[in-house]
């Protein structure tokens, strides 16, 4: 899963960065990296590179992986995602990022695939996933709200065997000015995937109702081109806004975004259930301010560097918008806050102390 490109979003950087700062930082362990083909000549760190062609989440993951891992007769693996294979004889750590699929049934019901096929696929995800918080050595977990949440649903859990660990931040900010996007008009931002508990159709609709009072803020939806952007886009057409007022920018490399967050009005994030949320950190490495919901675990990581909303409240959403837009004083609050925020979350911090969970779990 290494690489927002292959490993998808926050996950895929997670892996990669987590992976960069271990290689730098220990010279005295040997580290394995299983990698998909399209990440096996793109890493060059000194470790032990092992093909593993598999997708995540099939039932080749399940069958084939575990040889590929036990074959090496490893101390210890870190699964930086709660698929860990069943059969599995390595010891392991596993990070849990959060519990979406049991806490937002409509995301979780939400699937491109057969009924029958969704129906089992749903069930396996409980028994593997329950299966890795049993048999690890070590349980990671990205905040505090995740730690509870994996309390809360699997209550027999030993509280200490789980440890919370923030992730960092990626500087995308020392990227220097590219092409600006095409648009002269202030903008609101959103960067991330389209799944239901992101609630961008509700963004959607409060957006068509500030447009309405502010017709030259644009909003701006950038993420991977998958099922759910090509269905959002779709229930764009019937939402009354005007054409142009809302735009797509899929598939967006580092230096694009780092180009959208440089030029943006306001941060958006809407999501009704988080892990973590790197986007709106992200987005105040920029100086630029954030509004999200008052969900999960999101007031924890942006405390007060961010004005809240209900994600439920669409009227509420317009209320803060209109705020971030018009009061000028809080704009600049907000950024000094969200400079001090950002300090706490370091990928070098992370990296040390999941190390330190390696030492006490092999």
């Amino acid at each position: 899963m290494l690489g927002p490109t292959v490993g998808g979003g926050g996950l895929g950087r997670y892996v990669e960065e987590l992976s960069r700062e271990l290689l730098q930082l220990d010279h005295k362990n040997r580290y394995f990296l299983f990698l998909k083909k399209e990440n096996l000549n793109v890493v060059q760190a000194p470790c032990e590179k092992r093909l593993a062609n598999i997708h995540w989440y099939s039932l080749r993951e399940q069958l084939l992986l575990p040889r590929l891992i036990d074959r090496e007769h490893l101390d210890l693996i870190h699964f930086p995602h709660w698929n860990v294979p069943l059969f599995l004889k390595t010891p392991f750590v596993v990070t849990i990022h959060d519990l979406i699929l049991l806490e937002q049934p409509r995301s979780a019901k939400v699937t491109t695939r057969n009924p029958l096929i969704y129906f089992v696929k749903y069930h396996a995800y409980k028994l593997v996933l329950r299966s890795a918080l049993k048999r690890s050595r070590g349980i990671i977990a990205v905040s505090h709200y995740t730690k509870s949440a994996i309390l809360k649903y699997f209550p027999w859990v030993p509280s200490e065997k789980i440890h919370v660990v923030y992730e960092g931040l990626t500087n995308l900010s020392s990227l220097k000015p590219s092409t600006p996007i095409k648009s002269n008009s202030p903008y609101f931002l959103y960067v991330g995937n389209a799944y239901p508990h992101k609630n961008l159709e509700s963004l959607l609709h409060a957006f068509s109702f500030f447009h309405k009072i502010h017709p030259t803020v644009q909003l701006i939806l950038a993420g991977r081109d998958d099922f759910f952007y090509q269905r959002l886009r779709k229930e764009l057409e019937e939402i009354d806004i005007s054409s142009g007022a809302v735009q797509f920018i899929l598939n967006p490399s580092d230096q694009a975004l780092a180009d959208l967050y440089r030029n943006a009005t306001l941060y958006l994030f809407p999501s009704r259930s988080e892990g973590f949320g790197l986007p709106p950190l992200e987005a105040m490495s920029f100086g630029v301010p954030v509004a999200a919901a008052r969900a999960t675990s999101l007031p924890e990581i942006l405390g007060d560097a961010a004005i809240y909303f209900d994600p439920d409240n669409i009227e509420e959403m317009v209320e803060v918008m209109e705020t971030a837009l018009t009061n000028i004083a809080l704009r600049t609050e907000l950024t000094a806050k969200g400079h001090a925020q950002i300090k706490q979350y370091s990928w070098r911090t992370m990296a040390k102390e999941i190390q330190k969970i390696y030492t006490t779990c092999a």
